[in-house]
């Protein structure tokens, strides 16, 4: 080895490509529309906000409604306390990462997602999303829905170059 080449396997992190890392990888931003394009291809997400515990990630399936993440959940999990203010339109600020990989390629992409958690509550909000397709899991759960309506998106996307 050279001495202005770099060696992976040393403990700074830095390295030349060698078995199983493939020199030829780029991460590309994605932009908001392509950000949505890939939220609509996935079916589970990680609905993350602060709890009065601490930090959460609760992975849930979601569907895109109108520009916005429709999440399923269950009542007996966090959200349902966690995620009430108790304040008339007040609304938590929620995070939704959502991503797919392939470890073998070293390939993906990842969608963050900031945005104000509603709680679909009334009826007519529901009759909106009846037809999402979003079925429970687990018969006889109580459920429960979250909209996030997006602030704020963005992605990233490693492939080879």
């Amino acid at each position: 080895m050279r001495d202005n080449e770099a060696d992976l396997s040393s403990p700074t992190g830095s390295a030349s490509p060698g078995s199983g890392v493939s020199a030829g990888r780029v991460v590309e931003r994605l932009d908001e529309p392509e950000c949505m394009s890939l939220l609509s291809t996935a079916r589970i997400g990680r609905l993350v906000y602060n709890s009065r515990y601490g930090p959460v990630a609760v992975p849930s399936e979601y569907k895109i409604h109108e520009g916005s993440i429709v999440f399923r959940t269950y009542r007996t999990i966090f959200t349902e306390e966690d995620l009430r203010t108790g304040i008339a339109y007040a609304e938590y600020k929620v995070a939704v990462e959502v991503d797919q990989t392939d470890p073998e390629a070293r390939e993906g992409w990842v969608v963050l997602v900031q945005g104000a958690a509603h709680h679909i509550d009334t009826e007519a909000e529901r009759a909106a999303i009846a037809g999402l397709g979003l079925e429970s899991w687990v018969e006889g759960e109580p459920e429960h829905f979250i909209r996030v309506n997006p602030s704020q998106i963005g992605g990233q996307r490693i492939r080879q170059a």
